[in-house]
């Protein structure tokens, strides 16, 4: 059982809650939920079959219903937590809201069972799972003890309930939480000890209206924090620069260019520096990537506010070569490289990407379209792009898009990009996989489809 000990646990007890989505974080909330007798109800649009093998993690006694969002599911409830798949827009959650039923994300949920614990949570449209990481690896390096989660891995509610439920007597010094804007849309006491926003740019206009709606969601991350709390800021990105304007928070920038007046973090003739000291060259880290030192940065900035030292930050930079999926070298094929960025499911993300090539990059883009807008990659496919190969739901977008500024082929699936992509980038040149759309077209998930795309390129090996 889990210690009972801040009022927001207190208020959970024996109310009625409904959760709606039956993801990881929904039947993470019910099994956290449970342990405290509260009266549980989960909705899930999907059907049974689709959902049995989550229903089975469900515990005894919560109310099932598939196949619909019934609203008089939300009769009498005291409290909805809402999955970050489902629309703010849904008609249970108006309704909820129109009878003043509180709704809050599963982040907020394990931000009430663990307030007395500090909270650094980064957020961003792209390089959030690898700052996660590499805060993560430092601390632990440093001889932290840590929970890990949210947006990236196992949801919180489940990572909190495992340790206080292993009666587990070691103190946690800190949470660490890589967060998107759906889990923030639904906040109310959510407060980080030290919040990170690495940059916004478009992405997920497919559920927002505007750039305007997604930027509010992403400020919410600062909406509770004091003069007490710390907020680690990219100076380079006009949008994130400009939270500064609206906290009390003491912050600190990062930026990748040579340092002037109120810049934490930056990048001077190779290296490093944090407050004026040298931590790394960046040719002694094993990340490699522009995108990737802002990441450095950010992550080496947060930790040292949270206490590790030097040594301990710098074993890690020098280790970690990054996350699979993102940017991840695959495979050397007849001077042929193939790079796995499935993670790049914005037009940012792949910017990012293609820039951390100098020339000759095949590049495989599409799959669900969110709202995006390929024109934003012509100056950098002029520069570095030989030729664009299209592939998902949005290829006919993607051709109509670049093909004034770029050869694009078409192909009908993950072989067929593979193949087509590897016969323009000989003799010598780059393939990557930076789809810049989402993955449910085609796949389960990005993870899934860059496991193809390796497997593609694997293929090509063996034959």
């Amino acid at each position: 059982m889990i210690r009972d000990n801040t009022e927001g646990i207190r208020d959970v007890k024996n109310k009625k809650v409904l959760i709606v989505g039956m993801g990881l974080s929904g039947v993470a909330a019910a099994r956290l939920l449970s342990d405290f007798n509260a009266d549980v109800r989960i909705t899930d649009s999907r059907d049974e079959l689709d959902l049995a093998e989550n229903i089975m993690q469900l515990p005894d006694g919560v109310t099932i219903e598939t196949g619909r969002h019934s609203s008089v599911m939300v009769d009498g409830i005291d409290m909805v937590i809402v999955s970050p798949g489902v629309s703010s827009d849904n008609p249970i959650i108006t309704k909820a809201r129109g009878h003043d039923i509180p709704v809050i994300s599963e982040i907020e949920l394990a931000y009430r069972f663990t307030a007395n614990i500090p909270w650094i949570a980064i957020t961003g449209t792209n390089g959030k799972s690898t700052t996660t990481t590499l805060i993560d690896l430092m601390l632990r390096r440093a001889g932290y003890n840590i929970i890990t989660g949210g947006n990236l891995g196992m949801p919180l509610c489940s990572a909190i309930k495992d340790h206080y439920s292993s009666n587990s007597k070691e103190r946690l010094d800190y949470i660490v939480s890589e967060i998107s804007s759906f889990q923030l849309e639904t906040i109310k006491t959510f407060r980080p000890h030290i919040s990170i926003v690495l940059n916004i740019t478009p992405d997920h206009l497919d559920r927002y209206r505007d750039m305007g709606e997604y930027i509010r969601a992403k400020k919410n991350i600062i909406r509770n924090m004091t003069e007490d709390d710390s907020l680690i800021l990219n100076f380079q990105d006009p949008v994130v620069r400009t939270f500064e304007e609206e906290t009390t928070a003491r912050t600190y920038f990062f930026s990748i260019r040579p340092s002037h007046d109120g810049i934490s973090a930056f990048l001077r003739n190779g290296s490093i520096y944090i407050n004026g000291k040298e931590i790394i060259s960046v040719n002694d880290m094993a990340l490699k990537g522009v995108h990737n030192i802002e990441n450095v940065m950010a992550a080496t900035l947060a930790s040292m506010l949270a206490g590790a030292g030097l040594e301990s930050m710098r074993d890690v930079l020098i280790s970690f070569s990054g996350l699979e999926h993102r940017l991840e070298y695959v495979d050397r094929i007849e001077s042929v490289e193939f790079y796995n960025d499935s993670k790049g499911t914005n037009i940012g993300a792949v910017i990012k990407s293609v820039e951390s090539f100098d020339h000759s990059v095949v590049l495989i883009l599409g799959g669900k379209d969110k709202g995006s807008d390929f024109k934003d990659l012509i100056p950098y496919i002029k520069e570095r792009v030989k030729a664009v190969v299209a592939m998902g739901e949005c290829k006919e977008k993607v051709v109509k898009q670049l093909k004034d500024e770029v050869q694009v082929v078409k192909a009908e699936d993950m072989r067929d990009a593979v193949n087509k992509a590897f016969e323009r980038a000989k003799p010598s040149g780059v393939v990557l996989l930076s789809p810049g759309c989402a993955s449910f077209d085609m796949f389960d998930s990005f993870e899934h489809r860059g496991q193809v795309f390796k497997e593609e390129v694997y293929r090509i090996r063996g034959r």
